[in-house]
């Protein structure tokens, strides 16, 4: 079985460039049978699974696995699962019916004032709990910008939308000009008050967060930066570099996590995770509950447990440290809060 050790033998300057990272995220069986054992991916299964939900994992991310430990918490969010085949009562490919709320290809509005662009056609990583997993196997449009520019239009000719999210796919997998360029566009609309960007990559890719990147992030405040941390052992030297950079630029960075079984699930793990991305100047800003994605039945929780672990980080961890545990629902429900405090009880300043 291949060790994942191999940093070692890859040059610093292509394991420091983003481009070479992204450029062999894209993992095929044969490259997993020799990471995990041929008799981990032997079957047509496995040639399914694949089919239907490619692998994607950036060397860097990678070089964070535990060979040998099937308890690894990383590795149950990147390694493909059989068991993604299987559909459960209540699941959906979109939970939240962002297709049913697209007034223009590529632009999701669920709420009055705000809207979500799909910038981007890929990410650094396939999270696979991933609520869009129904959009990997679209082909990579060429030139995203005419469909980009029509939601731009339809921006301009809507003044009650304040605040733009660019997500997708993974906004900071675009090159620079391009990042700009669309930033630019929407900062010239008038009544585009704030931006915000969704993106995992200060988690997977942070070699990607390059201070010429931080200077074209920065012309475009007020800017804010969502990225998902859901482990601590993600909370690496590179990472907290990498959201030190953002920070440094004057753009706020916020963590918003995903409670998943076998990942994040105990106390003691989001314990550390919080206080760790507290100290690392991230606030931790939403504990979501896992959607009900199509095939993710194994990384869901009951809202009880998580409600459970809630009530044990409200009174131990300071307020800066407890994110609001939410679900969200289908539509124009939006985001539910799953706990507030209980009666009497503040947490600690």
């Amino acid at each position: 079985m291949e060790t994942l050790s191999f940093r070692e033998d890859i040059h610093p300057s292509d394991w420091s460039d983003w481009r070479w990272q992204l450029g062999r995220s894209a993992l095929r069986r044969d490259r997993l049978a020799r990471i995990l054992g041929e008799e981990a991916v032997a079957g047509p299964v496995w040639e399914d699974l694949l089919r239907q939900y490619p692998c994607r994992i950036t060397p860097y991310y990678m070089s964070l696995l535990r060979p040998g430990d099937a308890g690894d918490p990383l590795a149950r969010q990147v390694i493909p699962d059989p068991r993604e085949l299987e559909g459960r009562s209540g699941e959906d490919p979109d939970p939240l019916d962002e297709e049913k709320h697209m007034p223009v290809a590529g632009l999701i509005r669920r709420y009055g004032n705000r809207c979500l662009l799909l910038a981007a056609d890929r990410c650094a990583l396939h999270c696979r709990h991933c609520n869009r997993k129904r959009l990997w196997r679209r082909p990579a449009s060429g030139s995203r910008r005419p469909r980009l520019r029509r939601a731009l239009e339809w921006i301009a000719r809507t003044p009650a939308i304040r605040e733009v999210i660019l997500s997708g796919g993974d906004p900071l997998t675009r090159d620079d000009g391009e990042l700009d360029w669309l930033l630019g566009s929407l900062r010239a609309i008038p009544h585009v008050e704030v931006l915000r960007l969704g993106s995992r990559v200060p988690v997977v890719l942070p070699m990607r967060i390059t201070e010429d990147l931080c200077r074209i992030l920065q012309q475009h405040r007020p800017l804010w930066l969502n990225t998902q941390f859901n482990h601590p052992l993600e909370i690496t030297e590179e990472s907290a570099a990498a959201c030190d950079r953002i920070l440094t630029r004057g753009i706020p960075v916020s963590s918003q996590s995903v409670l998943l079984k076998g990942v994040n699930d105990r106390y003691e793990v989001l314990r550390d995770l919080f206080q760790g991305l507290q100290s690392i100047a991230v606030r931790p800003y939403y504990l979501f509950q896992c959607d009900a994605v199509t095939g993710t039945g194994h990384f869901r929780t009951s809202p009880a447990a998580g409600l459970e672990i809630m009530e044990r980080l409200w009174k131990n961890l300071s307020g800066l440290c407890l994110p609001r545990y939410v679900q969200d629902l289908p539509g124009e429900g939006g985001k539910i809060l799953l706990h507030r405090a209980p009666v009497g009880m503040s947490p600690d300043p």
